[in-house]
């Protein structure tokens, strides 16, 4: 089973590890942009895509999903990439960003069973924004 990954903390990272440990073939792992960090705030990769690139995994890191919003060409390089990857369900642990209606829509097509969405609170009806 192909299976897209969407993740960036710590948290999303033991998910993707047991993914794969798992053998399942992840074609393509979507994860928040590099961002300032430490004393010398420079660019740091998040947890997910550092193991994904230790594993060879395409990595895509648009800092919106909107197509309609500030960057859509990086909202359109992430779809073009969803859609080539050929997976059969997404899997959403602590991405960072709020999943708009084409990639809903896409999951019926790439990937064709959906997304699923991994959330670590102990009382996901109280937590975040859509758990």
């Amino acid at each position: 089973m192909n299976i897209i990954f969407a993740g960036t903390p710590e948290f999303a990272r033991v998910a993707l590890e047991r993914l794969l440990a798992a053998g399942f073939r992840v074609p393509l792992v979507l994860t928040q942009p590099d961002r300032p960090a430490g004393r010398g705030m420079k660019l740091q990769a998040s947890p997910v895509k550092q193991l994904a690139l230790e594993r060879h995994i395409d990595v895509a890191q648009p800092r919106s999903l909107r197509l309609d919003g500030k960057f859509p060409d990086e909202a359109s390089a992430a779809r073009d990439a969803i859609l080539a990857a050929q997976a059969d369900v997404m899997v959403v642990a602590a991405y960072g960003l709020i999943l708009p209606q084409w990639v809903l829509d896409a999951m019926g097509h790439a990937p064709r069973l959906g997304c699923l969405n991994i959330h670590a609170s102990l009382l996901p009806r109280w937590r975040g924004a859509a758990p």
